[in-house]
């Protein structure tokens, strides 16, 4: 075992783990951020998606040593603020995009990502920055739409701004 100091969420956290722990069960098993979801484990679903330093990264495959001079967002500190919702949380909410629900964690933080890089993304953009999250239910239209309507509701908040 070995102490880690992580940046999560904008918080200091420090925990007593072995080096190889998987960030994802450090987060969820250690730090009680339990909406990252364990999927598969080999980081071909994109269900335990969070960021790191703002791009996102697969929390199963990335062992906690290797991430102690990260800033990692998890979808609990997704939102700026904690009274308010992230543009991309807003609009999952708003087009009733998620069924079972498991996967749209990891979904929402890689639609983050993406319109932090690109804020007006096209249909192609779209599908290939979320070509890695995967979707039992197949949410896939509603998850494009609703990644479409997200980017026009920051616009209108930085217009406001």
């Amino acid at each position: 075992m070995s102490k880690f100091t992580l940046q999560v969420n904008g918080q200091s956290r420090t925990v007593d783990v072995a080096p190889d722990t998987p960030l994802l069960w450090v987060l969820r098993d250690h730090l009680d951020l339990v909406g990252t979801k364990f999927g598969c484990g080999i980081g071909q679903c994109g269900a335990c998606t969070v960021h790191l330093d703002g791009e996102p990264a697969r929390a199963c495959l990335m062992p906690v040593s290797a991430v102690t001079a990260a800033k990692i967002t998890t979808i609990e500190g997704l939102a700026e603020e904690a009274s308010h919702l992230h543009p991309v949380q807003e609009a999952w909410c708003e087009l009733d995009v998620a069924q079972c629900g498991y996967c749209q964690a990891g979904q929402i933080m890689s639609a983050a990502a993406l319109l932090k890089r690109n804020p007006n993304p096209s249909d192609d953009d779209i599908d290939s920055a979320m070509s890695g999250n995967l979707c039992r239910c197949a949410t896939y239209y509603r998850i494009r739409q609703a990644i479409k309507h997200a980017a026009d509701l920051a616009t209108k908040k930085e217009a406001v701004s």
